[in-house]
């Protein structure tokens, strides 16, 4: 039985293991896009404050964990399923057969549609690499504009006061964490940041981000100038996005695996085609507690 996972975060990762330990003569193949060992994303605010370095991040601290478990780490993309063939196709041109595979591919940050967010200085806060820049730039007093106060947004959000920072917030809804808090909570969280020296404006959003002109011996340039809807501009050192992400299914396209928002699998993670599975921020799966199907995007949803 082979068996394929695409996506080296806590959900393939978690899979592999627990494969291993259930069917111990199975080939077991882990199929990932970044070039660093599979690390938890989870952990990235943890390096940002240099509670831990990067190898702090991986999700197995052994560095032969998984040669010890016959687990094959391929560095891929998956450009495109072939689910009745139960074949992938790799971005290396290479074509790998299954007998069953999970998708656990997680998701991407979105990039919002305002002038200038591609500009070198805006960063979203997402892989190790991202980090390493934000790492670099986001030093003691230098100015921090935040675009997004929503759960992610308030886990990089802690981690910038705990680089010191001069952090401001720009959240375009009318409170923090929207979707889980409503506006008292929201209130009492924005009150607690504001105590801890954090700028937060909610009800404003950011409509055109201006490169700076000036370039260091580093090479950082900056500042940008940040224009807001309301016409006030913000200046800052550093943009760190976090607006929202989409799960990473646009390599299914094609393919018989049926997707809304993100793969659609059942309460057993099947999905729509035979042999084929989901988990992690990729599903779109059973809320217990609505009894709707919507994308949980949480790593201990994915890791259960």
């Amino acid at each position: 039985m082979h068996h394929v996972v695409i996506g080296a975060g806590p959900a393939g990762v978690t899979a592999c293991e627990t494969l291993r330990r259930l069917d111990p003569g199975a080939q077991i193949t882990l199929l990932g896009d970044e070039s660093e060992p599979p690390y938890s994303r989870m952990a990235i605010p943890y390096y940002l404050t240099d509670k831990i370095g990067e190898r702090g991040t991986y999700l197995k601290s052994s560095a032969d964990f998984y040669d010890r478990h016959r687990i094959d780490v391929r560095r891929s993309r998956v450009d495109r399923v072939d689910a009745e063939g139960h074949k992938l196709y790799l971005s290396d041109g290479a074509m790998l057969s299954f007998d069953r595979l999970l998708i656990a591919t997680g998701a991407s940050p979105l990039l919002p549609d305002v002038p200038g967010i591609e500009s070198d200085g805006v960063l979203p806060c997402w892989t190790l690499a991202d980090a390493r820049r934000i790492h670099r730039r986001a030093g003691p007093g230098s100015k921090v504009v935040l675009l997004g106060a929503g759960f992610i947004g308030c886990i990089i959000l802690e981690a910038l006061t705990g680089r010191w920072v001069d952090l401001t917030v720009v959240e375009p809804m009318d409170r923090m964490v929207p979707r889980m808090m409503n506006q008292t909570a929201g209130g009492l969280l924005k009150r607690w940041c504001e105590k801890k020296g954090v700028k937060v404006l909610t009800g404003a959003r950011a409509v055109a981000i201006q490169p700076g002109k000036k370039r260091s011996t580093s090479g950082i340039s900056g500042p940008l100038t940040i224009d807001l809807e309301d016409g006030r501009m913000l200046e800052a050192d550093l943009v760190v996005r976090a607006t929202g992400v989409r799960p990473n299914v646009d390599f299914l396209t094609g393919s018989s695996v049926d997707v809304d928002q993100g793969v659609l699998v059942s309460e057993c993670l099947m999905t729509s085609a035979d042999d084929i599975f989901g988990a992690g921020d990729v599903c779109q799966g059973l809320d217990i507690s609505t009894r709707q199907f919507r994308v949980q995007a949480i790593q201990p949803t994915a890791v259960e």
